[in-house]
């Protein structure tokens, strides 16, 4: 509707850590800012925020990283970005706000207007996520989309960070095309503009989609480029300066109704990642993937999966460009480096199996493991691997709900079985409607990560060294064991939509030896947080 919010917030926080002569807690001026949220018309919105505090916002989840060159996508939760987020989807993921780190001020534009959806954001970022002292950094985004049709459409998109004289923009087009009711189409092509300093950039990604969504046969391919130089820092580019092209095909079965196997998805994906270079100038590809998949799903709603991955990665001098070995000098007399080169090729033989529960009225759960020989990005050397995420939600009541998760990965090499590295991530979330207005929330998680000392496993068998920037020399790659708790308790106190309440407490542990619970506290935050809203 066509209303006016003003909800003024403040904010107070005490930090904690500990100094050598004892815990020191540092406790700031409680902080004042507000949103504003005006409704234009029906289907148009103004909001703006200044000086926002996201404290009561639940932390993310850990990620376990299968490959160094990718990386991770965490995904958005603060309310104020969160509104309207859809409106700035486009095909490869060219706004991403968490890019926005600590902003002093932002507003955004969203909906429809002449028939266009609209989605403008401006915000300015605070300095100490600045790379200059004096400088805030600045962004301007703008997407919009129209209607081609019945069921095609045609978007633009613009992106702008500003900090001081340097900057990086993005702005390009695409369109997603229907036709034959099952066949769609979809392209964008982008081109960025950097200055770092006295560098300048200038570089293209493209990308193509071409889908069938049949009853019984399906497929979609895939084809995208991102030139080395392309640079987006609005956006998330998981691997930049590659291409990567993906076919796949898929039959779906559907059986007698009532049977024990309901529908039934086998499909085939050929999946090849060339460096951006190699691929432009038809070399071969560094990556390689053939996949065999089937999905069922059973009666009652039951879902389980099945795979079988054969792939083969290629070496990649640029990953491991820190790299070195260690040998005895010439003579015999202390030790020398000479360059780290890998095995040109790693094959892997990998199997996966998934499982799913249907939504029972208090639980679910799903469970998903991959194990066979994988590699060993430590040590470029093959592996054998076991993955597993475990989830489970449990509602007993309508007002307690528990989530839980666990994650494990590791490698051991296969050629004496010694464990390479491990990463293991319990998560334990709680929620507790105590009445319509109290609402509790507490999360637990436990980070452990252990890498054994690294050796060339497979060919040489001699240490090796990684260049630290920081020594300016080569160091002995040796054993690595962090382990990390966090936990989270947030009270909140709702008596109507928009005046809230809420008081949290965060504490950061670790302790030498994983899961025995000799935690040493490291970090601690308490806040208190206050908004009110005025509906004009």
């Amino acid at each position: 509707g066509l209303v006016l919010d003003l909800t003024p917030e403040i904010t107070a926080q005490v930090t904690g850590a500990p100094q050598p002569g004892g815990w020191d807690y540092d406790s700031s001026r409680p902080e004042v800012g507000g949103n504003l949220r005006w409704g234009i018309t029906n289907n148009l919105s103004f909001n703006a925020t200044a000086n926002p505090d996201f404290s009561q916002v639940e932390s993310d989840a850990g990620q376990i990283s299968f490959d160094p060159r990718q990386a991770l996508f965490f995904p958005e939760k603060r309310p104020f970005f969160l509104d309207g987020i859809e409106l700035f989807n486009t095909p490869t993921t060219m706004v991403y706000t968490r890019r926005i780190v600590q902003p002093v001020s932002a507003v955004k534009l969203t909906g429809k207007a002449m028939g266009t959806d609209l989605a403008l954001l401006s915000a300015v970022d605070d300095r100490s996520v600045s790379g200059t002292p004096t400088d805030h950094p600045v962004f301007n985004i703008l997407r919009a989309q129209r209607d081609l049709g019945a069921r095609s459409r045609f978007g633009v998109v613009y992106t702008d960070r500003e900090e001081g004289r340097n900057f990086n923009r993005v702005a390009g087009a695409d369109t997603r095309l229907l036709f034959g009711k099952i066949y769609t189409l979809q392209f964008q092509g982008l081109e960025s503009w950097t200055r770092r300093g006295a560098t300048s950039l200038r570089a293209p990604l493209w990308l193509a989609r071409f889908n069938r969504s049949g009853r019984t046969f399906g497929l979609r391919y895939l084809l995208t480029g991102v030139h080395e130089d392309f640079r987006t820092e609005t956006g998330f580019i998981g691997r930049p300066g590659v291409a990567h092209a993906s076919l796949v095909h898929l039959l779906t079965v559907y059986c007698r109704r009532g049977s024990l196997v309901e529908s039934f998805i086998p499909d085939v994906t050929l999946d090849g990642t060339w460096g951006y270079q190699d691929f432009v100038h038809g070399r071969a590809s560094q990556d390689r993937k053939l996949h065999f998949n089937a999905n069922a799903t059973l009666k009652g709603g039951w879902g389980v999966g099945a795979s079988m991955l054969v792939e083969s990665f290629g070496y990649d001098t640029a990953l491991y460009a820190g790299y070195a070995l260690q040998v005895p000098a010439a003579g015999g007399a202390g030790l020398d480096t000479v360059a780290f080169v890998g095995t040109p090729r790693i094959k892997n033989w990998d199997y996966v199996l998934s499982f799913a529960t249907p939504e029972f009225s208090h639980f679910s759960g799903s469970a998903y493991t991959i194990w066979g020989h994988d590699e060993n990005f430590f040590e470029w050397a093959t592996g054998n691997i076991l993955y597993m995420d475990l989830v489970l939600s449990w509602r007993p009541t309508d007002k307690l709900r528990v989530n839980a998760e666990y994650q494990l990965n590791q490698y051991r090499r296969r050629t004496d079985g010694s464990l390479a590295g491990r990463q293991r991530i319990p998560r334990l979330k709680l929620e507790y409607q105590l009445s319509r207005p109290i609402f509790l929330r507490l999360i637990g998680e436990y980070n452990a990560f252990q890498r054994d000392s690294l050796h060339d496993d497979t060919r040489t068998g001699l240490p090796i060294l990684i260049f630290d920037p920081e020594v300016g020399d080569y160091v002995r790659a040796g054993r690595v064991m962090e382990n990390q708790f966090r936990g989270d308790v947030l009270f909140s106190y709702q008596p109507n939509p928009g005046t809230v309440f809420f008081a949290g407490y965060g504490s950061s542990l670790d302790e030498q030896r994983p899961f025995r619970f000799g935690l040493r506290r490291r970090s601690d935050n308490f806040f208190l947080k206050l908004s009110y809203l005025f509906r004009l």
